[in-house]
């Protein structure tokens, strides 16, 4: 018997209708409460998931709140000297520096050593290609407590020697330059090794090196080739901190004062000095409380949204568990921190609503920095701090293990739980309706029999004689 794929073809009847209706009546009452379901569970996903988002922003401000080196931080105010020449010098101050005021003099500034051909008759070289050395050998150059030493070939001449000391892996600090007087090249060497006694000294194991030596073979110091003219010898630096003369090597001073280092740019014109103010980073410390402040609100802001009436979050425990635990955070006792014993004690409070906000009940914060800095830091900083305490308490809510990431896997498991239900039911509605076509296919067919052999009875009792048909 062919399958009936349509039904009602052979009847007549609106069977399609029939097995239609039968499927809805079991599949959308269904589906309606898994969509309900689906939609629930979304919302509940995205309200927590906000809830953790402020708290992670939160937490992110905490860890900077509890690193005590964000309020050991000191700022440099340097008022230069009124001139074109630039600036006298510039500061760079540790986190350890006592705050204060200076005066800064630049006397001299640090160099290093300049040696240069002697004037001979002849000259030494009369050009950069004469032959240094026939037979090669060795020049060691030295300066303070840097040396190298290097080789040279038999043959090598004047353009080789300032090729290959410029070259030197091992060079350390020294530039070859040959300037030609249109009579003479003559070799100039310049050391980067500065500080009074740090002349730049070449020795050499072949009397033939003498000429680009500062000192003789065999020890005769001073009668070489290359000398170091008045004004080119090394030199130190020297300046001048509230009227305390203090020499350097080079031009940078670490710890003249002491935590700080300063850099001799120049040196002072008829006495001028530059000013230093160093003081606490206050600025730093207040942008980082405002943040504080902020975030603390944005979060206490999101808890009220996502459990308001209406919302999946509605009488939630957890979340009044968290909201109340937030407000009790800013109300823990503070040891080791001067004279704060509370949050609220370096200027801050709470509003009716629960946000955090500035306050001048106690004192302002302006007023706290000015009377008891350090003891901020300590505050919020120190181990029984408030951001300390802060890190533990909302560690356990947003970390990879935290009460709202197990709450996010739970809901997500319900959610692909909910997926596989879908399915299984969509599975149940084919059988069901596979099930009803095989059924109504029987029937349609049945009643498709009859039809015919009633037509065909009727056609049969029409052709005998005396059969009259009802005409009405």
């Amino acid at each position: 018997m062919p399958l009936i794929t349509s039904a009602g073809i052979g009847s007549g009847l609106d069977l399609e209708s029939i097995i239609q209706a039968t499927v809805d009546a079991e599949n959308v009452p269904k589906m309606n409460a898994f969509a309900k379901k689906d939609k629930s569970l979304e919302v509940e996903i995205s309200s927590i998931g906000e809830i953790k988002s402020a708290l992670s922003k939160l937490q992110d401000t905490i860890k900077k709140l509890a690193d005590p080196d964000n309020f050991n931080k000191r700022i440099a105010n340097i008022t230069q000297p009124t001139s074109d020449d630039g600036d006298l010098v510039s500061v760079t101050p540790t986190k350890d520096i006592t705050p204060g005021n200076f005066k800064i003099e630049v006397l001299a500034l640090a160099q290093g050593s300049r040696a240069t051909s002697n004037d001979a008759v002849p000259p030494l070289f009369s050009s950069t290609d004469d032959v240094v050395t026939a037979s090669g050998g060795t020049l060691s150059f030295a300066a303070g407590d840097k040396s190298f030493d290097l080789t040279l070939d038999a043959g090598a001449t004047l353009a080789d020697l300032r090729d290959a000391i410029n070259d030197s892996d091992d060079n350390f600090g020294v530039t070859a330059n040959i300037i030609n007087t249109g009579t003479e090249s003559k070799l100039v060497l310049t050391s980067s090794v500065s500080g009074a006694g740090n002349d730049l000294v070449i020795t050499n194991d072949n009397a033939e090196l003498d000429n680009v030596s500062t000192d003789a073979n065999g020890g005769a110091s001073g009668s070489g080739g290359i000398g170091i003219t008045a004004g080119n010898e090394a030199k130190s630096a020297v300046i001048k901190v509230d009227g305390i003369e203090i020499t350097n090597d080079t031009n940078t001073f670490k710890d003249a004062v002491q935590d700080m280092t300063i850099t001799a740019k120049r040196e002072s014109v008829d006495g001028e000095t530059a000013k230093l103010a160093v003081s606490y980073d206050r600025e730093s410390v207040t942008t980082l409380i405002d943040e504080f402040i902020a975030n603390y609100n944005n979060a206490i802001g999101q808890l009220g949204l996502q459990s308001r009436v209406g919302k999946p979050l509605n009488s939630d425990a957890t979340i009044r568990t968290l909201s109340s635990q937030m407000v009790n955070m800013l109300s823990k006792n503070l040891t080791d921190a001067g004279p704060f014993t509370s949050i609220f004690d370096i200027g801050l409070g709470v509003d009716k609503k629960g946000y955090l906000e500035k306050s001048s009940l106690v004192r302002s914060l302006n007023t706290a920095m000015d009377e008891n800095f350090d003891n901020i830091g300590k505050a919020f900083a120190g181990e029984n701090g408030v951001a300390k305490q802060f890190e533990s308490f909302l560690d356990n809510y947003v970390s990879s293990k935290g009460i709202l990431k197990q709450r996010e896997d739970n809901l997500n498991t319900q959610v692909t739980d909910l997926e596989d239900d879908v399915l299984k039911h969509e599975f149940r509605m084919t059988e069901l309706e596979g099930r009803l076509r095989k059924q109504y296919a029987g029937l349609d067919v049945l009643l498709a029999q009859m039809q015919s052999t009633q037509q065909y009875l009727g056609a049969q009792l029409a052709s005998l004689p005396g059969f009259t048909k009802n005409k009405s």
